[in-house]
């Protein structure tokens, strides 16, 4: 049996005020697993991102409860969320919000020693991800101007981890990317998810979806529905043919 590690419940999110509110997520009771790839699409507007803002502690919902493992983080105040997402979280944007005035590595490891944890222990583990990501050592001090889209999305990928978060969350990682980045970054995603790490993705994209082993359908606010799609492996047609089944039951 999996372990839960986010529950939510009667989760709601309103926008604007008066006649203009409206309400983007509606009751919504979701339980994310630990060690899933669990991907999130739906229509434009549907509340994907918003949903994982919300999941993440980067936008405190309207009313509801979100459980990340045994802690309610949705009564926490901005401090507390600001130190509980350095500890437990990792984070990947379709824009990399690297730094432009600092090298690769840098960047990496101003997020890693955010943590207090020993110095030469981050150094070392952000050396060993940017290696396997692909990252070799001759582009470590490079300034992110100096790379491809592609190459500041792995440095990314490796920022998100240095901390070892218990959840990566992802949105749309691959949307400014061309297919040939786009594929080396869902590559790394799906590495380290085999490898153990917990994600939660939104993408409105085919080919990144096939990456999750669970899919979440959001349609109007509401789970519309749940595809189960199992381990990942490259070229499964079944998984494909099931995806796209999926996605057409849901009015995609």
């Amino acid at each position: 049996m999996k372990n839960t590690v986010i529950k939510t419940e009667r989760l709601c999110k309103y926008f604007g005020t008066g006649a203009q509110q409206q309400q983007v997520l509606k009751d919504l009771d979701i339980e994310i697993y630990q060690d899933d790839f669990t991907v999130i699409m739906g229509s434009s507007g549907a509340g994907k991102s918003t949903l994982l803002y919300a999941l993440s502690g980067m936008d405190q919902p309207t009313s509801g409860q979100i459980h990340f493992f045994d802690t309610e983080i949705e009564q926490m105040d901005n401090d507390k969320l600001a130190i509980f997402r350095r500890e437990h979280c990792g984070f990947v944007f379709q824009q990399m919000f690297l730094l432009d005035n600092m090298s690769i590595l840098d960047n990496i490891l101003a997020a890693g020693l955010l943590t207090g944890k020993d110095k030469r222990a981050i150094v070392t583990y952000a050396k060993e991800l940017l290696g396997k990501v692909g990252l070799t050592e001759k582009i470590w001090r490079k300034f992110p101007a100096q790379l491809s889209g592609g190459e500041n999305q792995r440095a990314a990928i490796v920022r998100a981890l240095v901390n070892r978060p218990q959840v990566v969350f992802a949105d749309e990682p691959t949307g400014a990317l061309n297919s040939a980045s786009g594929r080396a970054v869902l590559d790394v995603l799906t590495e380290v998810h085999q490898s153990g790490q917990s994600i939660i993705m939104v993408t409105h994209d085919l080919v990144s979806a096939r990456r999750g082993n669970r899919i979440l359908y959001i349609r109007d606010g509401v789970i519309g529905g749940v595809c189960e799609l199992g381990k990942y492996v490259s070229g499964d047609r079944q998984r494909h043919d099931k995806l796209l089944s999926f996605l057409a039951e849901m009015g995609w």
